[in-house]
């Protein structure tokens, strides 16, 4: 596979979403509140030319510097620029020519719905796979975001080592993709229409954890997961019993962080401040806090919000210096009784 068909795909092929093939590149119909009124304020035209699997809006965002790694035609740009307001600044990079031109025409009109004295978004020409290339400031960025395009990349652990480069300590990778049950064949690969939907360029959701912890991202956090179902005879036939999952991760740059859930006896409590997230907040689908709850939390969790742009909304309890073991490792505590029936 190569970047002119990928691009061919999306620039010429697709026309808008409605030429898709498969259900693979599109967000799920459940939008949460505080996205509906930004997204009534996207333009037709697109809105669109959107390919996305899933939504790229993490929480907390106000002033904050944000790229997106295959922007297309600028939808979640202009999405997270209305959510960053104007102190905030949203970066978009496609290697799509014909899907730069609509995001760049759309500029000045998303800046006026939003009521901005200055745009906050800008389109760059570029590979997901060197964004060295780019000219972009190393660790300056709070966020970067990406939805439903690294499986389209020709190097995933190269888009993954530019985005730890550009995220400054305590940064996120906020983004979907589409992961796959087992590791696709080569023949797969090579076909321009499941590679341009999504599916066979898509990582084996194993490989995809060791790449990101070899790059620095030691703790991957699963925000959420759907199944995909295909819907198309054809190319489910050729696909056999490969499955696809399009998956929401967080990805934070942290030094310092685990391979494991270790227990530092520390607990954190939840102001309730995050706005759309008042009474409870949600970190990974296994990680949530209750608004003035304190919430006993592993090393890694306990890191994750409070050395991050969360921190403002988290209060500490325990200084985490002594360590306890495995967090939650097992429901019965072991005792040191010896066991006459067996030896050493």
């Amino acid at each position: 596979m190569k970047h002119d068909s990928v691009k061919n795909y999306y620039g010429q092929k697709l026309q808008s979403s409605a030429d898709l093939q498969t259900n693979a590149c599109c967000s799920p119909e459940t939008v949460p509140d505080r996205l509906k009124r930004v997204l009534g304020l996207i333009h037709e035209d697109v809105a669109s030319k959107y390919y996305g699997c899933g939504l790229i809006a993490p929480e907390v965002l106000q002033g904050a510097r944000i790229l997106d790694l295959g922007s297309g035609s600028g939808r979640d740009v202009f999405v997270l620029s209305a959510l960053a307001g104007e102190s905030g600044h949203v970066d978009g990079v496609d290697m799509t020519e014909e899907q730069l031109s609509v995001a760049r025409a759309h500029v000045e009109t998303h800046r006026d719905r939003f009521g901005y004295i200055k745009a906050n978004t800008a389109f760059h020409h570029g590979y997901i796979e060197d964004l060295a290339a780019l000219g972009l400031a190393p660790e300056s960025y709070d966020v970067i975001v990406s939805n439903c395009v690294i499986n389209l990349a020709l190097d995933k652990a190269a888009v993954l080592k530019g985005a730890w480069d550009l995220l400054a300590p305590g940064g996120e990778m906020y983004f979907s993709d589409v992961y796959a049950s087992r590791r696709v064949p080569d023949d797969l690969r090579a076909d321009p229409v499941l590679y341009g939907e999504c599916l066979s360029g898509a990582m084996y959701h194993g490989d995809f954890r060791s790449v990101a912890r070899r790059t620095g991202f030691i703790d991957p956090r699963v925000v959420e997961a759907r199944p995909l179902t295909i819907e198309n005879p054809a190319l489910q036939a050729k696909l056999g019993e490969i499955r696809f999952h399009s998956v929401t991760y967080r990805l934070f740059k942290l030094l310092g962080l685990e391979d494991s859930q270790e227990d530092y006896g520390q607990a954190v409590v939840y102001r309730g401040t995050v706005d759309g997230s008042e009474d409870v907040f949600v970190l990974d689908r296994e990680t949530r806090f209750e608004r003035g709850r304190a919430t006993t939390v592993s090393g890694n969790t306990a890191q994750m919000v409070l050395r991050t742009r969360f921190a403002p909304h988290f209060d500490v309890i325990g200084k985490g210096v002594v360590h306890f073991g495995a967090f939650n490792a097992f429901d019965a505590p072991i005792t040191d009784a010896a066991d006459p029936s067996t030896c050493c």
